[in-house]
């Protein structure tokens, strides 16, 4: 792994959960599109969305990965923490339990849903040229063709209740595996390439005394 000293810029929301971007660095993009091409492993049954083709990272694949997405972990507590304006009681300790890329066509989307665990982030790898220009040319007020928006709450007008972005390569969202996202369809004859990914944290797990659950 190619490693640099670059300040990760971070960019918080003003509104309920905690919800970061940062942009990942180059080498780390790179490994998951190399990754992504060798895996063969069928994940639509897992998921929510209406896309032909979503593929699951092996257990070695995510072992390779872990490395270069640690480091934007760390970044997502220190902003949960100011976020929270409290320090942490428990370090997280943070197991990557999922990790899949999505290859979104023409007409295909993800809806409202969310996920399994403590944290789940998306990269977004590939944004074809097509797509940047029909969500350039898009007259509305929302996200837009290719879209993704976050959702938390119910409250009255004059409350924060969503955020949407068209994302860019090299993107990364990172936020609480419970929060209610979807991702807009788009009409282009182009494949955008994005990676999701689940992580819990075995903190709680590692905290019980010895002998309450596990066997000495």
């Amino acid at each position: 792994m190619k490693k640099e000293n670059t300040q990760i810029e971070v960019h918080t929301y003003n509104w309920g959960p905690c919800l970061i971007k940062v942009n990942i660095l180059e080498d780390f993009r790179n490994k998951l599109l190399e990754e992504a091409k060798k895996t063969e492993i069928d994940y639509k049954d897992k998921l929510a969305g209406q896309l032909a083709s979503e593929r699951g990272y092996s257990e070695k694949q995510r072992e390779i990965i872990i490395p270069y997405l640690s480091p934007y972990l760390g970044v997502y507590d220190e902003a949960f923490q100011r976020f929270q304006n409290k320090r942490f009681e428990r370090k997280p300790e943070y197991t990557l339990t999922a990790l899949w890329c999505n290859f979104q066509r023409p007409h295909e989307f993800n809806p409202p849903h969310d996920h399994d665990g403590k944290l789940s982030f998306v990269i977004y790898l590939s944004i074809p040229e097509q797509l940047k220009k029909e969500n350039d040319e898009y007259k509305g007020r929302s996200c837009g063709p290719g879209g993704i928006q976050f959702m938390y709450g119910e409250g009255p007008r004059d409350c924060v209740s969503y955020q949407s972005y068209f994302p860019k390569e090299g993107d990364m969202f990172i936020f609480p595996a419970w929060l209610k996202h979807w991702v807009m369809p788009f009409h282009s004859d182009c494949v955008r390439v994005s990676v999701s990914g689940n992580v819990h944290d075995s903190a709680p797990l590692n905290q019980i005394k010895k002998g309450a659950l596990v066997k000495e």
